[in-house]
């Protein structure tokens, strides 16, 4: 009977390592077959950014800030005089 005993928790303890294992396994070839997918998407991110920082650098360009004090929607718009400067120095 203890043969029995002990040769039934050899098989149990034998299948809880090989379960283990191959959960382990499947873990790993999961995140294998998602990188690819990451790597697409962080390259299109890579791009996007590339894009908005080349807006960014457009809209801000002086001559393009100048058309566009041009139009009349911003005629309103002035240039501030000295007098109008207020300073506040943090403390």
């Amino acid at each position: 009977m203890s043969f029995v005993i002990r040769l039934f928790c050899c098989i149990f303890i034998l299948g809880v390592t090989l379960f283990a294992y191959v959960s382990k396994h499947n873990v790993l070839t999961e995140r294998r077959m998602r990188t690819p997918l990451l790597a697409k998407e962080l390259q299109a991110i890579e791009e996007e950014n590339v894009r908005l920082r080349f807006a960014i650098e457009k809209f801000e360009n002086p001559i393009h800030l100048m058309e566009l004090a041009r139009k009349p929607e911003y005629s309103h718009l002035k240039h501030p005089l000295v007098s109008d400067i207020v300073i506040v120095e943090a403390s």
